[in-house]
């Protein structure tokens, strides 16, 4: 572990996931944390292998903040887009608790923490 340490402290890029959920929709938790899982997945397969090295090498930190409507997370959707972050908008599939297509969150990276700030920052956390 003392070598990982190391090898972080050479590097000096933190990476992480940022998941966010719309507030709007009041999803149960349970129906929240599938949505979650769905965004963190897709992104995942969307990030470079070099983020996704890094991402795993450091304990895979995901962060989930909340935005307060659908047109909040579409503006941060396009800010990734500008910035070249992976990422991935989640609509659910309308069997449960939804209607088919209603966008639910959207998750960033994995990719250098500092490139996700720009967009995430100033999200309250999912409490």
């Amino acid at each position: 572990m003392k070598a990982l340490n190391f090898i972080f402290a050479l590097n000096n890029m933190e990476y992480k996931q940022v998941i966010v959920v719309r507030s709007d929709l009041r999803m149960s938790r349970g129906k929240l944390a599938a949505q979650v899982a769905h965004a963190s997945l897709e992104a995942y397969k969307r990030a470079s292998l070099r983020a996704i090295s890094e991402w795993e090498l450091q304990g895979a930190k995901k962060v989930v903040v909340k935005a307060k409507n659908l047109r909040e997370l579409l503006a941060l959707k396009r800010k990734c887009e500008r910035l070249k972050l992976p990422c991935a908008l989640i609509r659910d599939a309308g069997k449960t608790e939804l209607r088919k297509g209603t966008v639910t969150c959207l998750a960033i990276g994995p990719a250098e923490s500092e490139r996700i700030d720009k967009v995430t920052g100033s999200l309250p956390l999912l409490r």
